[in-house]
């Protein structure tokens, strides 16, 4: 929560809004929102050179700051796009929206977006190279690989959770490890209990953000903004959902602190 706002009962804390939403120091990043129109602007969406000589980015849906400057080598990272773009918390951007980078920044054209560009790139570097990855996958069925087989099986599986505590963290532990987010069931489970006492419908109707008609709902205290900035796809569009909520709380934090076992006080 802001730090501002630690002064609230401790139970009453919430994740709040900082990066991609609002708060304080907890400020990161939003991943852009996508509309119809914008979705359209953005189909060819690459870097460009403007005619003033600023290098630019045209923001394509699922990035968000920091993968735009990770992708793009811009020196300051995410801090200095913002800076430049005068953007404040909660730092939300638009599929369509031109982004002025700053000096420095690469000019190398990069289909799709930069998050897009980050994964593809982290898989090619995993892989060695396509030819290579489909000749390990060919050798490895015919070789009838266990390893292979329990993971095809796992993938495809739906497992089955309790509709309790446990079975919420545990439900979101696998959503979190599909989508490439960090955590653990005891950094979840601390800040739930600290956040909401376990009660996935917990409301906040007394700090700031609530006095701004935003307020800290859910397991982990996420206000709106933060929901739908940094919501994980598969999972339900409602707040209250224990998984949602979860899973798109770990994503903040994984965005801002590395993970939400490095939260480990007033957010």
């Amino acid at each position: 929560m802001p730090r501002h706002a630690a002064h609230r009962p401790r139970r009453a804390r919430r994740f709040s809004a900082g990066s991609a939403v609002v708060a304080g120091s907890f400020a990161l990043a939003c991943t852009a929102t996508l509309g119809s129109a914008q979705a359209a602007q953005a189909a060819e969406a690459t870097p460009a050179v403007a005619s003033t000589g600023a290098t630019t980015y045209v923001v394509q849906p699922g990035d968000h700051l920091a993968a735009i400057a990770r992708s793009l080598d811009v020196p300051g990272g995410w801090e200095a796009i913002a800076a430049a773009n005068h953007l404040a918390s909660p730092y939300v951007i638009y599929p369509g929206q031109v982004l002025t980078l700053p000096d420095g920044s690469s000019t190398a054209t990069k289909t799709g977006s930069a998050t897009a560009a980050e994964s593809a790139s982290a898989t090619a570097a995993k892989s060695g190279s396509s030819t290579s990855a489909k000749t390990a996958s060919a050798t490895a069925a015919k070789a009838g690989s266990s390893t292979v087989a329990k993971t095809a099986t796992a993938s495809t599986s739906k497992a089955t959770y309790p509709d309790n505590l446990d079975g919420w963290i545990r439900h979101s532990l696998a959503v979190m490890a599909t989508n490439g987010i960090p955590g653990t069931y005891n950094g979840i489970y601390r800040n739930v209990m600290r956040e909401s006492s376990g009660n996935p419908k917990a409301i906040n109707l007394w700090d700031s953000n609530a006095a701004k008609g935003t307020p800290s709902k859910g397991l982990l205290q996420v206000i709106d903004p933060t929901f739908t900035a940094y919501h994980v796809p598969g999972t339900s569009w409602d707040i209250y959902d224990p998984v949602a909520n979860i899973t798109a709380a770990c994503n903040y934090a994984y965005h801002r602190y590395g993970s939400i076992d490095n939260v480990n006080g007033p957010y």
